[in-house]
Protein backbone atom coordinates (compact mmCIF):
# COMPACT_ATOMS: atom_id res chain seq x y z
CA UNK A 1 0.00 0.00 0.00
CA UNK A 2 1.54 3.53 -0.98
CA UNK A 3 1.91 5.83 1.72
CA UNK A 4 -0.93 8.26 1.84
CA UNK A 5 1.37 11.09 2.87
CA UNK A 6 3.71 12.65 0.46
CA UNK A 7 5.88 14.67 2.77
CA UNK A 8 6.72 14.32 6.69
CA UNK A 9 8.68 16.49 8.20
CA UNK A 10 9.96 15.33 12.04
CA UNK A 11 11.83 17.66 14.62
CA UNK A 12 12.95 19.74 11.95
CA UNK A 13 15.91 22.37 12.65
CA UNK A 14 17.57 24.81 10.98
CA UNK A 15 20.42 26.61 12.73
CA UNK A 16 23.12 29.58 11.10
CA UNK A 17 25.76 30.35 13.16
CA UNK A 18 26.68 33.49 13.79
CA UNK A 19 30.28 33.99 12.81
CA UNK A 20 32.61 36.89 13.98
CA UNK A 21 36.31 38.75 13.29
CA UNK A 22 38.56 37.74 11.34
CA UNK A 23 39.02 33.91 12.43
CA UNK A 24 35.51 33.89 12.21
CA UNK A 25 34.48 32.45 15.49
CA UNK A 26 31.34 31.16 15.84
CA UNK A 27 29.76 32.89 18.93
CA UNK A 28 26.07 31.65 18.34
CA UNK A 29 23.35 30.40 16.15
CA UNK A 30 20.07 31.92 14.71
CA UNK A 31 17.56 29.34 15.28
CA UNK A 32 15.31 30.04 12.16
CA UNK A 33 13.77 26.73 12.70
CA UNK A 34 13.82 25.22 15.57
CA UNK A 35 11.98 21.52 16.08
CA UNK A 36 8.91 21.66 13.26
CA UNK A 37 6.57 18.57 13.03
CA UNK A 38 4.09 18.40 9.97
CA UNK A 39 2.59 16.22 7.83
CA UNK A 40 1.68 17.07 4.40
CA UNK A 41 -0.99 14.53 2.84
CA UNK A 42 -0.29 13.92 -1.43
CA UNK A 43 -3.25 16.44 -3.37
CA UNK A 44 -3.88 18.64 -0.31
CA UNK A 45 -2.80 22.31 -0.17
CA UNK A 46 -1.24 23.01 3.37
CA UNK A 47 -0.75 26.95 3.95
CA UNK A 48 2.08 27.98 6.09
CA UNK A 49 1.94 31.63 7.58
CA UNK A 50 3.82 33.86 10.39
CA UNK A 51 4.89 37.29 10.67
CA UNK A 52 8.31 37.89 9.05
CA UNK A 53 11.29 36.23 10.49
CA UNK A 54 9.37 32.82 11.97
CA UNK A 55 10.82 30.59 9.43
CA UNK A 56 8.38 30.27 6.99
CA UNK A 57 10.45 30.60 3.99
CA UNK A 58 13.29 28.43 5.63
CA UNK A 59 11.63 25.19 5.73
CA UNK A 60 10.09 25.48 2.38
CA UNK A 61 13.75 25.99 1.02
CA UNK A 62 15.30 23.12 3.44
CA UNK A 63 12.72 20.59 1.61
CA UNK A 64 14.11 21.58 -1.67
CA UNK A 65 17.55 21.57 -0.20
CA UNK A 66 18.71 24.84 -0.81
CA UNK A 67 19.23 25.35 2.83
CA UNK A 68 20.51 22.79 4.59
CA UNK A 69 18.87 21.68 8.04
CA UNK A 70 20.82 20.85 11.05
CA UNK A 71 18.72 18.01 12.14
CA UNK A 72 15.57 16.14 11.51
CA UNK A 73 14.51 14.58 9.11
CA UNK A 74 12.05 14.99 5.74
CA UNK A 75 10.44 12.05 4.11
CA UNK A 76 9.19 12.51 1.33
CA UNK A 77 6.70 9.50 -0.01
CA UNK A 78 8.47 6.13 -0.81
CA UNK A 79 11.74 7.85 -1.46
CA UNK A 80 13.02 8.18 2.53
CA UNK A 81 14.71 11.44 3.79
CA UNK A 82 15.62 13.65 1.80
CA UNK A 83 18.49 14.71 4.12
CA UNK A 84 20.16 11.49 3.47
CA UNK A 85 20.36 11.92 -0.34
CA UNK A 86 23.25 13.32 -2.53
CA UNK A 87 24.22 13.65 -6.17
CA UNK A 88 22.26 11.68 -8.72
CA UNK A 89 19.86 10.53 -6.15
CA UNK A 90 19.32 14.42 -4.76
CA UNK A 91 19.09 15.46 -8.39
CA UNK A 92 16.61 12.69 -9.56
CA UNK A 93 14.24 13.68 -6.33
CA UNK A 94 14.46 17.60 -7.21
CA UNK A 95 12.45 16.93 -10.46
CA UNK A 96 9.25 15.95 -8.52
CA UNK A 97 10.13 18.97 -5.87
CA UNK A 98 10.24 22.53 -6.82
CA UNK A 99 9.88 26.06 -5.80
CA UNK A 100 8.26 29.08 -7.23
CA UNK A 101 10.06 32.49 -5.30
CA UNK A 102 8.72 35.09 -4.20
CA UNK A 103 10.26 37.47 -6.59
CA UNK A 104 9.70 36.27 -10.27
CA UNK A 105 11.90 39.03 -11.87
CA UNK A 106 15.21 37.72 -9.70
CA UNK A 107 14.39 34.16 -9.90
CA UNK A 108 14.64 34.06 -13.95
CA UNK A 109 17.70 34.96 -16.21
CA UNK A 110 18.20 38.40 -17.64
CA UNK A 111 19.72 37.38 -20.85
CA UNK A 112 17.63 34.29 -21.19
CA UNK A 113 14.51 34.26 -23.26
CA UNK A 114 11.06 32.51 -22.14
CA UNK A 115 11.97 29.69 -24.88
CA UNK A 116 15.53 29.27 -23.76
CA UNK A 117 14.62 28.87 -19.72
CA UNK A 118 11.67 26.36 -20.66
CA UNK A 119 13.68 24.38 -23.83
CA UNK A 120 16.87 23.98 -21.43
CA UNK A 121 14.80 22.86 -18.78
CA UNK A 122 12.98 19.84 -21.35
CA UNK A 123 15.85 19.05 -23.41
CA UNK A 124 18.85 18.90 -20.91
CA UNK A 125 16.07 17.59 -17.89
CA UNK A 126 13.41 15.54 -19.41
CA UNK A 127 15.67 14.16 -21.69
CA UNK A 128 13.25 15.04 -24.93
CA UNK A 129 14.24 16.37 -28.90
CA UNK A 130 14.07 19.77 -29.95
CA UNK A 131 10.95 19.50 -31.72
CA UNK A 132 9.44 17.75 -28.62
CA UNK A 133 10.51 20.09 -26.19
CA UNK A 134 9.33 23.19 -28.36
CA UNK A 135 5.63 21.12 -28.78
CA UNK A 136 5.68 20.67 -24.87
CA UNK A 137 6.75 24.45 -24.09
CA UNK A 138 3.87 25.63 -26.24
CA UNK A 139 1.83 23.35 -24.05
CA UNK A 140 2.85 24.37 -20.70
CA UNK A 141 2.44 28.11 -21.79
CA UNK A 142 -0.86 27.72 -22.79
CA UNK A 143 -1.49 25.88 -19.30
CA UNK A 144 -0.10 28.98 -17.20
CA UNK A 145 -2.25 31.38 -19.26
CA UNK A 146 0.29 32.87 -21.95
CA UNK A 147 0.78 32.77 -25.73
CA UNK A 148 3.70 30.64 -27.20
CA UNK A 149 4.48 33.51 -28.90
CA UNK A 150 5.63 35.35 -25.62
CA UNK A 151 8.54 32.21 -25.34
CA UNK A 152 10.44 34.94 -27.37
CA UNK A 153 10.83 37.74 -24.89
CA UNK A 154 12.84 38.55 -22.31
CA UNK A 155 11.86 38.88 -18.61
CA UNK A 156 12.59 42.45 -18.71
CA UNK A 157 9.68 42.56 -21.22
CA UNK A 158 6.63 40.74 -18.92
CA UNK A 159 4.75 41.96 -16.66
CA UNK A 160 5.05 41.06 -13.06
CA UNK A 161 2.37 38.31 -13.10
CA UNK A 162 3.68 37.28 -16.71
CA UNK A 163 6.87 36.44 -15.28
CA UNK A 164 5.22 34.69 -12.42
CA UNK A 165 3.56 32.74 -14.82
CA UNK A 166 7.14 31.75 -16.55
CA UNK A 167 8.25 30.71 -13.47
CA UNK A 168 5.41 28.71 -13.08
CA UNK A 169 5.54 26.99 -16.16
CA UNK A 170 8.86 26.41 -15.75
CA UNK A 171 8.44 24.78 -12.47
CA UNK A 172 5.72 22.21 -13.80
CA UNK A 173 7.88 21.38 -16.99
CA UNK A 174 9.43 18.58 -14.83
CA UNK A 175 6.13 17.37 -13.93
CA UNK A 176 6.77 18.09 -9.86
CA UNK A 177 4.43 16.21 -7.21
CA UNK A 178 5.10 18.63 -4.77
CA UNK A 179 5.54 22.55 -5.55
CA UNK A 180 6.72 25.08 -2.88
CA UNK A 181 4.93 28.42 -2.83
CA UNK A 182 7.22 30.99 -1.55
CA UNK A 183 5.15 34.45 -1.24
CA UNK A 184 4.56 33.24 -4.83
CA UNK A 185 2.03 36.24 -5.17
CA UNK A 186 2.88 39.05 -2.50
CA UNK A 187 5.15 41.04 -4.74
CA UNK A 188 2.16 41.36 -7.01
CA UNK A 189 -0.45 43.40 -7.88
CA UNK A 190 -4.22 42.39 -5.79
CA UNK A 191 -5.89 41.56 -9.22
CA UNK A 192 -2.82 39.46 -10.73
CA UNK A 193 -2.37 37.90 -7.20
CA UNK A 194 -5.86 36.45 -7.79
CA UNK A 195 -5.07 35.84 -11.46
CA UNK A 196 -2.29 33.53 -10.20
CA UNK A 197 -4.25 32.21 -7.08
CA UNK A 198 -6.80 31.13 -9.39
CA UNK A 199 -4.02 29.16 -12.00
CA UNK A 200 -2.22 27.09 -8.89
CA UNK A 201 -5.95 25.95 -8.22
CA UNK A 202 -6.63 25.25 -12.18
CA UNK A 203 -3.21 23.52 -12.09
CA UNK A 204 -4.29 21.40 -8.97
CA UNK A 205 -6.99 20.12 -10.90
CA UNK A 206 -5.76 19.37 -14.15
CA UNK A 207 -2.25 17.60 -12.26
CA UNK A 208 -2.93 14.64 -10.47
CA UNK A 209 -2.35 14.35 -6.71
CA UNK A 210 -0.39 17.78 -6.67
CA UNK A 211 0.65 19.24 -3.50
CA UNK A 212 1.20 22.73 -2.38
CA UNK A 213 2.84 23.90 0.33
CA UNK A 214 1.99 27.85 0.15
CA UNK A 215 3.92 29.84 2.20
CA UNK A 216 2.47 33.48 2.36
CA UNK A 217 1.97 36.26 4.96
CA UNK A 218 -1.67 37.20 2.86
CA UNK A 219 -4.06 35.74 5.70
CA UNK A 220 -6.96 36.16 2.93
CA UNK A 221 -4.76 34.42 0.00
CA UNK A 222 -4.19 31.39 2.16
CA UNK A 223 -7.89 31.31 3.25
CA UNK A 224 -8.70 31.27 -0.17
CA UNK A 225 -6.34 28.34 -1.69
CA UNK A 226 -5.37 26.22 1.37
CA UNK A 227 -6.82 23.30 2.88
CA UNK A 228 -5.19 23.33 6.31
CA UNK A 229 -3.16 26.22 7.27
CA UNK A 230 0.08 25.67 10.26
CA UNK A 231 0.55 29.19 12.12
CA UNK A 232 4.43 29.77 13.11
CA UNK A 233 5.83 31.85 15.43
CA UNK A 234 9.70 32.36 16.18
CA UNK A 235 10.76 28.61 14.42
CA UNK A 236 8.08 26.38 15.59
CA UNK A 237 4.45 25.96 14.49
CA UNK A 238 2.13 26.93 17.16
CA UNK A 239 -1.37 25.93 15.36
CA UNK A 240 -2.58 23.71 12.84
CA UNK A 241 -6.11 23.04 11.46
CA UNK A 242 -8.18 22.72 8.92
CA UNK A 243 -8.55 25.90 7.36
CA UNK A 244 -12.46 26.80 7.71
CA UNK A 245 -11.77 25.42 11.59
CA UNK A 246 -8.88 27.53 11.83
CA UNK A 247 -10.39 30.66 10.83
CA UNK A 248 -14.06 30.62 12.34
CA UNK A 249 -12.28 29.05 15.64
CA UNK A 250 -8.49 29.77 16.35
CA UNK A 251 -7.21 28.68 19.88
CA UNK A 252 -3.80 29.53 20.30
CA UNK A 253 -3.61 33.41 21.90
CA UNK A 254 -1.10 34.34 18.94
CA UNK A 255 -2.95 32.87 15.75
CA UNK A 256 -6.26 35.07 17.42
CA UNK A 257 -3.73 38.44 16.88
CA UNK A 258 -2.85 37.51 13.75
CA UNK A 259 -6.74 36.44 12.32
CA UNK A 260 -8.01 39.88 14.47
CA UNK A 261 -5.61 42.04 11.89
CA UNK A 262 -7.60 40.96 8.37
CA UNK A 263 -9.14 43.62 7.01
CA UNK A 264 -13.41 43.12 7.68
CA UNK A 265 -14.60 42.47 4.88
CA UNK A 266 -18.72 42.47 3.64
CA UNK A 267 -20.09 39.09 5.41
CA UNK A 268 -17.42 38.08 7.55
CA UNK A 269 -18.16 38.63 11.56
CA UNK A 270 -16.33 41.38 12.84
CA UNK A 271 -13.53 40.17 15.04
CA UNK A 272 -11.61 42.35 18.40
CA UNK A 273 -8.61 43.67 17.38
CA UNK A 274 -5.67 42.29 19.73
CA UNK A 275 -2.58 44.67 19.24
CA UNK A 276 0.59 42.62 20.32
CA UNK A 277 3.46 44.72 22.89
CA UNK A 278 6.46 44.35 22.08
CA UNK A 279 8.88 43.23 19.38
CA UNK A 280 9.39 39.81 18.30
CA UNK A 281 12.38 38.41 20.29
CA UNK A 282 15.76 37.59 18.07
CA UNK A 283 16.25 33.86 17.33
CA UNK A 284 19.88 34.31 18.45
CA UNK A 285 17.91 34.76 22.16
CA UNK A 286 14.53 32.67 21.71
CA UNK A 287 12.97 33.15 25.22
CA UNK A 288 12.47 30.35 27.86
CA UNK A 289 9.42 28.46 28.30
CA UNK A 290 6.37 29.38 25.26
CA UNK A 291 8.31 31.65 23.01
CA UNK A 292 5.35 33.82 22.75
CA UNK A 293 4.89 34.44 26.30
CA UNK A 294 6.96 37.88 25.97
CA UNK A 295 4.01 39.33 23.71
CA UNK A 296 0.82 37.08 25.14
CA UNK A 297 -1.60 39.05 26.35
CA UNK A 298 -2.38 35.75 28.87
CA UNK A 299 0.94 35.05 29.90
CA UNK A 300 1.85 33.98 33.67
CA UNK A 301 5.03 33.39 35.11
CA UNK A 302 4.16 29.63 34.31
CA UNK A 303 4.41 30.44 30.50
CA UNK A 304 8.06 31.68 30.90
CA UNK A 305 9.12 28.34 32.39
CA UNK A 306 6.82 25.67 30.60
CA UNK A 307 7.77 25.05 27.36
CA UNK A 308 4.36 23.43 25.38
CA UNK A 309 3.78 20.94 22.90
CA UNK A 310 1.30 20.46 20.45
CA UNK A 311 -1.64 19.06 21.72
CA UNK A 312 -4.93 17.90 20.03
CA UNK A 313 -7.90 20.05 21.35
CA UNK A 314 -10.58 18.86 18.43
CA UNK A 315 -10.22 15.91 15.76
CA UNK A 316 -7.61 17.24 13.18
CA UNK A 317 -7.17 20.83 15.37
CA UNK A 318 -3.41 21.32 17.11
CA UNK A 319 -2.36 24.03 19.33
CA UNK A 320 0.56 24.85 21.30
CA UNK A 321 -0.46 26.73 24.45
CA UNK A 322 -0.45 25.73 28.01
CA UNK A 323 -3.40 27.72 28.84
CA UNK A 324 -5.68 25.69 26.55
Amino acid sequence: MSNPNILEIRDLRVHFPIKVGVLQRTVGHIRAVDGVDLVIKKGETVGLVGESGCGKTTIGRAIVRLNQPTSGSIMFGDQGDLLKLHGPELRAIRKKIQIVFQDPYSSLNPRHSGKRMLSEVLTIQMGMGRQEAYERMGELLSQVGLSPVYAHRYPHEFSGGQRQRIAIARSLALEPEFLVCDEAVSALDVSIQSQIINLLMDLKSQYENMTYLFISHALNVVEHISDRVAVMYLGKIVELAETEELFSNPQHPYTKALLSAIPILAGRAKRERIILEGEVPSAARVPSGCRFHTRCPYADKSCAEIEPEMKEIAPGHMAACIKI
